[in-house]
């Protein structure tokens, strides 16, 4: 994976990982302590996020890609849309990750 280039492209690529189910890409967009939070549920770190994510593709969860209001101050970024608000932020590399994630998930049930 090449990385997101922008907050923006992170949005896109969170999507693509829940559309195709791909655990790998998903892993690859948090950062090692990345906080995600849900309606009642919070993992911590990438190896819970995986998990829990797993959980919700089990139960048909989505995500939409949405990221409405962009505010950067140099490597840092908070991205608010009507489903998340995003804290991400720029490594030494110049790819983007995900820090905090706080959205609301589509349900198919």
């Amino acid at each position: 994976m090449a990385g997101a280039r922008t907050p923006e492209e992170l949005e896109t690529m969170l999507e693509d990982a829940f559309v195709v189910h791909d655990h790998e890409l998903l892993e690859q967009l948090f950062e090692p302590e990345a906080v995600l939070h849900t309606k009642g549920s919070q993992a911590c770190g990438r190896a819970e996020i995986k998990r829990f994510v797993t959980r919700l593709w089990d139960h048909q969860g989505t995500y939409l890609a949405d990221p409405g209001t962009v505010l950067q101050a140099q490597g840092t970024a908070l991205m608010v849309s009507g489903r998340a608000i995003n804290v991400v932020r720029r490594g030494e590399n110049g790819t983007w990750r995900y820090a905090i994630v706080f959205l609301t998930l589509n349900s198919g049930r």
